[in-house]
């Protein structure tokens, strides 16, 4: 036996090696009990030659449906949604100073060091 094998399925599910030996066991008992095996050419169809298969169903055979409009809830969301904007503001406006970084260039214009300034 391998690890494969010998691992746990979960409750309820089978491994593949479980269900390879019950389909070997149940065609060793179809042959046993004088049942055979016949062999199909590749290629093989169940149509005859020159006989079409019928066309697939559409799927979308109904019409579209209805559909409802809720005005009052649509209100709802965007009376939400601009209450939501009130309340964030800017990090500057809540008493937190932002520092960016700026770069001190010398006079060729060449990148020096980085400072951090308050806004």
């Amino acid at each position: 036996m391998t690890d494969k094998d010998n691992k746990k399925p979960k409750l309820g599910t089978k491994t593949k090696a479980a269900m390879r030996r019950e389909l070997e066991q149940a065609t060793a008992q179809f042959l046993q009990v004088g049942g055979e095996v016949d062999n199909v050419p590749r290629g093989a169809t169940a149509w005859e030659p020159g006989q079409r298969p019928p066309p697939s169903r559409p799927l979308f055979t109904e019409p579209p449906s209805e559909r409802t409009p809720v005005p009052e809830v649509v209100a709802t969301i965007e009376a939400r949604r601009e209450s939501l904007k009130e309340s964030r503001k800017p990090a500057s406006k809540r008493g937190f100073k932002r520092s960016r970084k700026q770069v001190i260039y010398d006079d060729f214009g060449e990148p020096l060091r980085h400072v951090w300034v308050d806004d």
